[in-house]
């Protein structure tokens, strides 16, 4: 070996040390932080286990809420009440937020794409109580009443802004050469982007969907001037309905031990039925993508 090379060769393998040691520092720092994300979300689950679970029991599932002053009862009502909910805001709120989503990924570049994404990206910071007034002054006061209908679109109103906004992302993270591709085939420009482009993003644009639901699920305020509750089973869309959040709320503020057992039940409840929900629709996304 040359007297040339060997500074070179020296250099050459200090500088992969370095390298060597700043990658295991960096990656060293990525999982501390993620465990330290990871302890505030732990923990709330486990607290929120260790004082639910015990006031989970058949009663709960099945029967209405006592009067006050009586112990027992369920929250049967209310399970019922808020899956009616989301399934109607996800009914009202789902198809517009896909549709403009696609619309701003594939077509949008003019004025009027500028305004939805605008419109959106203020809507999604608009506070959800600010919405339950605002449905309030819409629905509430022209039916003459609380009704499940307006809390649906009280809850639909906070999903279409994530629903667009995740729709147009994920579906602009989608190869231009897959979209080249079709058109190449002789395929037409929408059926391109039904078939390749919106299923190629859909694991992604069902977990956008799943975090809005999860979000609504748990919504109190927009609730409580639109829905409000009812003490007994739902008598119609156009009549008050009982949901999981105004229910755990109007329980934590009653000076009654047993009302707060209650409460921390809901509320275990209502994060058991998001985590199913999460769950069930990854696993149907990626039983469709491998099916493929």
């Amino acid at each position: 070996m040359s007297t040339r090379a060997a500074p070179l060769l020296e250099a050459s393998d200090s500088s992969y040390k370095l390298r060597k040691a700043k990658d295991r520092l960096i990656r060293g720092l990525c999982v501390a932080f993620t465990l330290l994300a990871l302890v505030p979300l732990f923990s709330v689950l486990y607290y929120l286990t260790a004082r639910g679970i015990g006031g989970v029991n058949l009663a709960f599932f099945t029967e209405l809420p006592r009067p006050v002053g009586e112990t027992g009862g369920g929250m049967a009502n209310s399970i019922v009440g808020s899956a009616q909910l989301v399934g109607l805001a996800c009914l009202f709120g789902i198809p517009p937020g896909l549709l403009a989503g696609i619309y701003l990924a594939e077509s949008g570049k003019g004025g009027l794409a500028k305004v939805i994404r605008f419109t959106a990206d203020v809507l999604a910071g608009v506070p959800s109580i600010t919405v339950g007034v605002f449905v309030y002054s819409l629905l509430v006061l022209t039916l003459g009443r609380f009704s499940m209908l307006a809390g649906a679109v009280a809850l639909a109103v906070l999903m279409v802004p994530t629903v667009t906004r995740t729709t147009e992302e994920l579906m602009r993270l989608v190869p231009e050469q897959l979209r080249e591709a079709g058109l190449g085939l002789g395929l037409p420009r929408w059926r391109v982007t039904l078939k390749i482009t919106l299923r190629t993003a859909l694991p992604g644009i069902a977990t956008g969907i799943m975090l809005a639901v999860a979000r609504v699920a748990g919504e109190t305020a927009p609730l409580l001037f639109t829905a409000f509750s009812n003490r007994f089973w739902n008598d119609g869309i156009d009549q008050p309905v009982s949901s999981l959040p105004v229910q755990i709320y109007t329980y934590a503020v009653s000076p009654f031990e047993d009302w707060h057992q209650q409460a921390w039940a809901a509320a275990f409840v209502l994060v058991v039925f998001i985590l199913i929900l999460n769950i069930t629709a990854r696993l149907l996304v990626r039983h469709r993508v491998k099916g493929r």
